[in-house]
């Protein structure tokens, strides 16, 4: 059969289903047993079945479009991440199609789904870490992927970050030089990134010859109100610093130790880990990581253009430099 001869009817009547069904599953909709969304999407990927009809008349054209799926687009760091994409998919005459996933694994699963559905021709994924419900999906979907900002230990997917255990190592010593009790504070632990910079907070200590802790390491939501909410915790700790693993939970943290009557950096000092615009909107201004934030998306994006294109590609795991920059949070 040829691939334009195929038709919605063709896939619900080989898998035994309604052509509904079928456009239910095409369309991400989650309200369909996942046996039966199962047995579509093989009988989708045995056809090779184009569900859009404008797809299907470009059945070997590329639609020139690319996916973006990002937790929170409101959070500075991601914001900046996407622009650095933007601008290297306009150069190559890439449309970006930006998905919000709002840090929900369920979510995330269905804004994928909805993306692979309008047959993008590539997808560049930020998330706090890569579920195995996404992993599954990319998997299937045989569509180019390259992680931006995320960390796949599996090394599966083609990605670009930072060193992050080695970032997160340099903070925590700089806060060693006269804290004794320096705290972690991150996001969930389970998120293969922070899983990182705890690896680089714990060699530090080791490195000055501090004792790990449980009592120090904080796990958050990363939001702002958040970063407010855990400071009297901190500071009960008896912890006189903190290396934080987002910006916003950082200026959380910041005011929230201010409003207990904290003098910062002379009573605690605070190295976070994005250096995104917020940190300067703060007074005192916030130490940090300096990630090439831009360039992170930039490079995920030029990657992308290499996997669709088939070109060779020397290295699939791309590490960029970073730096600490010193500003008012620190002595």
């Amino acid at each position: 059969m040829e691939e334009t001869a195929i038709t919605i009817y063709d896939v619900a009547r080989e898998a035994n289903v309604s052509m509904a069904t079928v456009s239910r599953v095409v369309n991400g909709n989650p309200n369909v047993r996942e046996a039966t969304r199962a047995k579509v999407l093989e009988v989708i990927d045995r056809l090779d079945y184009r569900p859009n009809a404008v797809a299907r008349g470009l059945a070997s054209k590329k639609t020139t479009t690319i996916g973006v799926v990002i937790p929170d687009i409101s959070d500075t760091y991601f914001a900046t991440l996407a622009r650095g994409i933007d601008d290297i998919a306009t150069m190559y005459k890439y449309n970006a199609i930006i998905a919000n996933s709002d840090s929900d694994d369920k979510k995330e699963v269905h804004v994928v789904n909805n993306l692979l559905a309008k047959q993008v021709d590539g997808v560049i994924f930020m998330g706090n870490r890569i579920t195995d419900s996404v992993r599954a999906e990319f998997s299937r979907s045989r569509t180019p992927v390259v992680l931006a900002g995320t960390v796949d230990e599996d090394e599966q997917f083609a990605s670009v970050n930072i060193d992050y255990v080695s970032a997160s190592r340099e903070a925590v010593n700089q806060l060693a030089k006269s804290n004794k009790k320096v705290a972690f504070l991150s996001g969930p632990l389970v998120d293969e990134i922070n899983g990182q910079r705890l690896a680089g907070y714990k060699e530090a200590l080791k490195e000055n010859k501090l004792k790990y802790t449980e009592a120090l390491i904080f796990e958050s939501k990363y939001s702002y109100e958040d970063g407010i909410a855990i400071a009297e915790r901190i500071k009960n700790s008896g912890a006189t610093a903190a290396y934080v693993a987002n910006d916003e939970l950082a200026v959380g943290l910041l005011n929230g130790l201010l409003d207990l009557g904290l003098k910062i950096p002379e009573d605690f000092e605070i190295i976070t880990s994005n250096n995104s615009p917020v940190t300067n909107y703060t007074r005192p201004s916030i130490s940090s990581i300096e990630q090439p934030l831009y360039d992170i998306g930039a490079v995920a994006m030029r990657l992308l253009t290499k996997l669709m294109g088939k070109e060779e590609i020397e290295e699939k795991t791309v590490i960029l430099p970073h730096g600490i920059v010193e500003k008012n949070t620190t002595k």
